[in-house]
């Protein structure tokens, strides 16, 4: 690796498809510098990023957010891996962004979605934001189910 460890990684999750390809390549990433993962959902609707403000209940949804995080999470530690989860509420890559900061992460792994036109504008901003909001390195892995032909 050349003198280059990640010691603990990000991985934002979004419930979604585009999630087994960045668990994938993490996987094997964690395992060759021995880190630890720190599994992030923002959920990002309306009783999310009004859960503290207002005093809120976690919504239906964030508990199946909450509910996945902890299945990823027991799924990685069954293989061996040092693994956590954070279930974040409001803007994704603000949130993204601070987490890393606030728990020592030095590497920011993401999935992309590589779509063409106006939804890679659409699903690509969080990605984008992230990379200006930082100064952690961040890793863009592609869903190869999902790559532009």
């Amino acid at each position: 690796m050349g003198g280059l460890v990640y010691r603990r990684i990000l991985v934002p999750l979004e419930n979604s498809s585009a999630d087994a390809a960045i668990l994938t390549h993490v996987r094997q990433l964690a395992q060759l510098c021995q880190s630890s993962l720190l599994l992030i959902h923002v959920a990002d609707g309306w009783a999310a990023r009004n859960l503290k403000p207002l005093q809120l209940r976690e919504s239906e949804e964030m508990r199946a957010d909450r509910e996945y995080l902890e299945h990823c999470c027991a799924q990685l530690r069954a293989d061996g891996f040092e693994a956590d989860s954070l279930l974040a509420g409001g803007e994704p890559a603000h949130e993204i962004a601070a987490a890393a900061d606030r728990e020592s992460c030095d590497l920011i792994a993401m999935a992309v979605h590589g779509h063409k036109g106006l939804q890679d504008v659409i699903y690509g901003q969080t990605a984008n934001k992230v990379r200006h909001l930082t100064v952690v390195p961040v890793l863009m892995v592609r869903d190869p189910r999902k790559a532009v032909r």
